[in-house]
């Protein structure tokens, strides 16, 4: 780890610089030789750095999220010249120069973060020797020297000897308690960023080996954190900790206002941008109008939440524009239905279709009240169009009977039958 920390010793003497910056204001403070002077501007450094690379973690996401996309194609190429890796090595490069991708993208704020990690590490090893370093001096070495933090010095480790702590004014079992909770921490943060990017901001509509990698990094990294983590200085173990905390809030805000779409994370967010806009009528954020914006232009291409979501919006008199707005469904303006074909806001009558009579309705000649009069009213168009020849005869026969009442015909139609209408016999039989 020396070695490592000495390469990047070219940048020892900014960050050093910064850490003495904040350590003079938070000094007037707390006091020039207590922890928290010391540990808050470890920490206020880890702030400083995660602000500044912030458009790298923009650029992170966005990296990540195309991957994802492409991931089926990647699978498709894979299997394709699974025997010729040359192939398939061009194949993947050339996919990843025209879709604009970068696989190492996704790396950026670790590799960006990485100098400013060892530095502080040469910094703190070298307050732990006794060495001065960067622009701390004989009188900033002996202050840091002096500074605890829960009764653990910041240049101790938990692989320290006891005569070692002892130097630096603490005990060993202070500095391994305190080492060890902080261990926890940071490999706990770090499980739960990892899980939280895993359940809530994948899309689970595709199974790719993408999503497998990942899976297994939820859990390599924190072992990887534990196991490197017993030969870090307590003031490193502050910074990783709060890198990881900062990482882990971080996410938590991209994740819960900028979805990764498919995921479970998009299916509440649109869930609560249904109900926010169904109240107020009306997209005010810009973001939200980019999101709206996106779903409106993808057409027949949305997922599953998304046709909720522009369904929620129809039932509530609602539709989205094309730039990203809402309007009211009932103004007559040109909206983007489901399939993504053109309507209007108003919706035309559905055509009432005529009600079928049962068979003895039409036999009889008798209507329910309420209902069109007898079957022989009927149009041609209107008849029924399982109505057989048959059925006709019966009729046909109690007309030319003469008038009678409905009940001596009927009686005398059925006597000697069982009750029911019954199927006339053929001619060949009479």
């Amino acid at each position: 780890m020396d070695t490592i920390a000495s390469l990047f010793s070219f940048i020892t003497t900014p960050v050093s610089w910064v850490i003495v910056q904040f350590h003079s204001v938070y000094g007037k403070i707390f006091g020039p030789d207590t922890g928290w002077a010391w540990g808050l501007s470890i920490v206020s450094l880890v702030i400083l750095i995660r602000i500044c690379l912030i458009p790298l973690f923009v650029k992170q996401i966005k990296a990540t999220r195309a991957m994802q996309t492409l991931q089926p194609e990647m699978k498709k190429i894979q299997e394709r010249y699974k025997n010729d890796k040359q192939r398939q090595s061009e194949e993947m490069m050339k996919l990843y120069k025209e879709t604009g991708t970068n696989p190492l993208s996704s790396c950026l704020p670790i590799l960006a973060q990485s100098p400013f990690f060892f530095a502080l590490y040469h910094v703190l090893n070298g307050i732990a020797t006794g060495s001065t370093i960067g622009v701390i001096n004989e009188s900033l070495l002996a202050s840091a020297r002096k500074a605890h933090i829960f009764g653990a010095p910041l240049a101790a480790k938990f692989t320290d000897s006891s005569a070692k702590v002892e130097s630096l004014g603490a005990s060993l079992t202070d500095v391994r308690v305190v080492t060890a909770i902080m261990i926890v921490l940071m490999s706990a943060s770090q499980f739960y960023t990892q899980r939280q990017l895993m359940t809530k901001n994948v899309d689970t509509t595709v199974k790719t080996p993408f999503m497998q990698q990942q899976k297994m990094l939820m859990y390599v990294f924190p072992v990887m954190f534990a196991v490197f983590g017993i030969n870090f200085p307590v003031g490193v173990l502050v910074y990783w900790l709060t890198t990881n905390v900062w990482t882990m809030g971080q996410q938590m805000y991209v994740i819960h206002n900028n979805p990764t779409p498919g995921s479970k994370a998009q299916a509440a967010y649109l869930e609560r941008l249904t109900k926010h806009v169904t109240h107020h009528g009306k997209v005010r954020r810009r973001s939200e109008k980019t999101i709206v914006k996106a779903i409106v232009a993808k057409g027949r291409d949305r997922n599953e939440f998304e046709r909720k979501f522009i369904n929620g919006l129809t039932k509530a008199g609602l539709a989205a524009q094309t730039d990203g707005t809402v309007v009211k469904s009932d103004a007559a303006v040109a909206t983007q239905t489901e399939d993504g074909t053109p309507t209007t806001g108003t919706a035309a009558p559905k055509r009432q279709q005529p009600k079928r009579q049962t068979k003895a309705q039409r036999q009889s000649g008798t209507a329910k009240p309420g209902e069109s009069g007898p079957t022989t009213s009927l149009s041609k168009s209107e008849e029924p169009q399982d109505a057989k020849p048959e059925d006709a005869k019966p009729a046909a026969a109690a007309k030319k009977a003469g008038p009678q009442t409905g009940s001596g015909t009927r009686s005398k139609a059925q006597s000697g039958q069982r009750k029911g209408p019954q199927r006339p016999k053929s001619p060949s039989k009479k």
